[in-house]
């Protein structure tokens, strides 16, 4: 008898397709109407890709096979297959499609439009329900479970909380001045909301009340939890900063210098990374969340504004490192000849 090592094979098979099966960044350049792909392993834009006019939003789907990006130059979202990096379908909606999320299911994806939220769904890539909201709604976040979406509203200063069973809103919640960006912490207990009064907002999602608000810097755009939710990243747009949060105290713990125009930031899916999109300097760059500093930058398209989470690991990664923690070898059980 004699046992198989499945390793060669796989890790074969993992580094042909490599950098599709890498945790990958997706960039949407609003001056350049592409959308730009990064290999977060080497920190190097691997693809370009040809998208709708002035893209913006920016949402992965959990299975890593899909990204979803709202262009507001001409009111459609482009479909994203992330195996091909190429377009797969283009949805046509209404005026100004802004912020966008797809639900962790994958069946979904909500998306913020003038008074009107849009629910796509997946299957067919069609708009399967409008949903009437608030004007200019930015931000769009959702609960781990798929319940409750979540929008912001910059002229009106509220979030509403929209029931996805019944497509209704349910509930308003008054924070700060210009709520902007959204994101969730993963028990889904929280959701983190940045203001242009220049600070963060904690939404208690259980009570539907503001819970605390955190001074951060000028203006905060984009905004990101850790896989953990130790921490909260914000990027402050006006302040070329971005302002680290730590949960448990809800403190700045850090400012980290050296940006210029950031909106768009994502934490890498290990928690190790953080990705900050320059739509100033059309650069992306790239912090080390051990120490707070800025390890690398990364040349993309035009005014990468990549509002929303960006980074995505696909399944065939995730299955990889799933089996590296349980065998690093990947030791196949013994066989007989």
């Amino acid at each position: 008898m004699k046992k198989i090592l499945l390793f060669p094979i796989l890790f074969t098979f993992y580094f042909l397709l490599s950098p599709v099966f890498a945790q990958t960044a997706y960039i949407p350049n609003y001056g350049s109407n592409t959308v730009s792909v990064i290999n977060v392993s080497n920190n190097t834009v691997f693809a370009t890709i040809a998208v709708g006019g002035s893209p913006r939003c920016v949402s992965v789907s959990s299975d890593g096979f899909t990204v979803y990006v709202t262009n507001t130059g001409d009111n459609t979202v482009s479909v994203i297959n992330t195996v091909t990096n190429s377009v797969s379908s283009t949805i046509q909606l209404g005026n100004t499609p802004c912020g966008i999320i797809v639900s962790p299911d994958g069946s979904k994806v909500y998306v913020s439009g003038s008074d009107t939220l849009y629910v796509i769904n997946t299957s067919i890539n069609k708009v399967s329900a409008k949903i009437p909201i608030d004007t200019w709604p930015v931000g769009v976040s959702i609960s781990p479970d798929g319940s409750k979406v979540y929008v912001a509203y910059s002229d009106t200063n509220t979030i509403s909380v929209i029931n996805t069973v019944t497509n209704t809103v349910t509930d308003s919640i008054t924070i700060g001045e210009w709520p902007y960006g959204l994101s969730m912490s993963p028990d889904g207990s929280k959701l983190y909301v940045t203001n242009g009064d220049s600070t963060v907002s904690i939404i208690n999602t259980a009570t539907n009340t503001l819970s605390d608000t955190i001074a951060v810097g000028y203006f905060p755009a984009g905004i990101s939890v850790s896989p953990d939710g130790s921490k909260v990243y914000s990027a402050n747009y006006y302040g070329n900063t971005v302002s680290v949060i730590n949960t448990a105290t809800n403190t700045v713990t850090a400012t980290i210098t050296g940006f210029s125009g950031p909106i768009g930031i994502s934490v890498s899916p290990d928690g190790s990374k953080v990705y900050v999109a320059n739509s100033d300097i059309n650069t992306v760059s790239v912090i080390n969340t051990a120490t707070n500093t800025v390890t690398a930058t990364i040349a993309v398209g035009s005014n990468p504004v990549s509002f929303g989470n960006f980074i995505l690991i696909t399944l065939l990664c995730q299955i990889f490192t799933v089996f590296q923690q349980v065998h690093p070898l990947f030791l196949a059980p013994t066989v007989h000849n």
